[in-house]
């Protein structure tokens, strides 16, 4: 498509989209400019309309924890890329986009045979090997701020914190951090599509220094073969150049994206929450149920679509459902459907079923970095909390431009100075 059809495309989605949001389609509500506000009672809305809504964009919006969960466990249905919900491809010149192009967007058996290359660097064995110097990044990065009375807790930590490990994990020299750190917001905010030609403009400029950096890497470790990710995909002999491309810049985006705003969101409910904020810091073994229940109240990512596959064995609420039809489920809403959740918008630790929610899908396409996200988010909030026990919001907290990504873009905070040594 050209430059002159894809902002035509554009314009004329906008008009579309207008036009059905003043005709409260229910679609269209949700696929609103911007994600600042609070998207809840929206979904209680569309809840409200019943278990399976349509949409005049042609879409089918779900928020039923039994569905969205039966739907994303159900062979009769594929992933949905943007092109296939109505979004024109961008991409020019053999880009190769980590999301897109990635197994994050195929089906079986490519979907199981690209995952399976890197999943060993996830198992639980690999998480336990990594915890020590997950704690000692975060104690380094808490470090760096002792002293300070103010600091953005997103870009000074939350950000850094994830982009570090997966670094790590990709070999990536800490001079490139900062650059990784923008790759990685400017691809999650184009999960939504792309709003106008400047951040077409932007989103290719990132596909292209990404994509060079990364064969560039790609290329020394050719020459010097070692065993991190890289070298790993490449001793497997399996990946095409562009798997390859891809699946470096999907373990980067997605690896960095879904844990900044895990600690963010939970920063927020731990200040929302402060005898909830104490019981982290005094009881370790309250952690990992209260990092369960963040995931659960303020998902990092709040919905995902698929896709009926040909063969006519797609159903959905005992109805079938029609080849290529779209089935946006709205992941963040089943989390808080009160038929599975009692007082599902209290913020409750002691939850029993908090770890049920959909907050990393489910089915084949349950995301392979869940483990390295709950055990990253749990140790940076504890020693966070620990450290700043006093830590609270210092200004006007900015969050993240993204329909589908929720969490604070800048969270300014305060904390009384002081310099306390390193907590091992």
């Amino acid at each position: 498509m050209s430059d002159r059809r894809l902002a035509t495309s554009i314009l004329v989605g906008k008009a579309v989209l207008g036009a059905f949001r003043l005709r409260r389609d229910p679609g269209a509500m949700l696929i609103r400019p911007f994600q600042s506000i609070d998207p809840y009672p929206l979904y209680e809305r569309i809840r409200a309309l019943g278990k399976v809504v349509p949409s005049k964009l042609g879409m089918l919006l779900v928020t039923d924890y039994e569905l969205c969960n039966a739907v994303l466990r159900d062979p009769a249905y594929g992933v949905a890329p943007n092109a296939e919900v109505g979004q024109p491809d961008p991409k020019v010149g053999g880009m190769v986009d980590p999301l897109s192009d990635s197994f994050l967007f195929r089906d079986p058996p490519d979907h199981g045979r690209l995952r399976h290359v890197v999943s060993p660097l996830f198992t639980p064995r690999a998480m336990h090997d990594r915890r020590a110097r997950i704690e000692a990044v975060v104690d380094d990065f808490l470090d760096q701020l002792a002293g300070r009375e103010e600091f953005d807790l997103v870009g000074e930590f939350a950000a850094r914190v994830p982009i570090k490990i997966i670094c790590d994990l990709l070999g990536v020299p800490d001079a490139e951090h900062r650059r990784m750190i923008h790759w990685g917001t400017v691809l999650a905010t184009s999960i939504d599509g792309m709003g106008s030609m400047a951040q077409v403009r932007e989103w290719r400029a990132t596909l292209r220094e990404l994509n060079a950096f990364l064969a560039e890497r790609i290329a020394e470790h050719r020459a010097e073969p070692n065993d991190d990710v890289i070298g790993r995909m490449l001793a497997d002999g399996s990946m095409a150049e562009d798997d390859l491309l891809a699946t470096a810049g999907l373990l980067l985006a997605a690896g960095f994206e879904t844990t900044v705003n895990l600690i963010g969101n939970g920063v927020l409910a731990m200040l929302a929450n402060p005898a909830v904020r104490q019981r982290l810091v005094d009881d370790p073994s309250a952690t990992d149920t209260i990092v369960e229940e963040i995931l659960r109240l303020d998902p990092p990512i709040q919905y995902t679509a698929r896709m009926a596959l040909p063969g006519g064995q797609a159903r959905l609420a005992g109805r079938p459902v029609p080849t290529g039809r779209v089935i946006v489920l709205l992941t963040a809403a089943a989390n808080r459907d009160p038929a599975v959740f009692g007082d599902p918008h209290r913020f409750d630790p002691d939850r029993p079923n908090a770890r049920e929610h959909l907050t990393f899908s489910s089915g084949v396409h349950y995301c392979l970095g869940a483990g390295l996200a709950r055990m990253e988010g749990a140790i940076a909030l504890r020693a966070l909390f620990r450290r700043f026990p006093d830590l609270r919001v210092g200004g006007t907290v900015r969050r993240h431009p993204s329909r589908a990504v929720r969490g604070p873009l800048h969270l300014p905070v305060r904390v009384t100075a002081r310099h306390p040594a390193a907590i091992g």
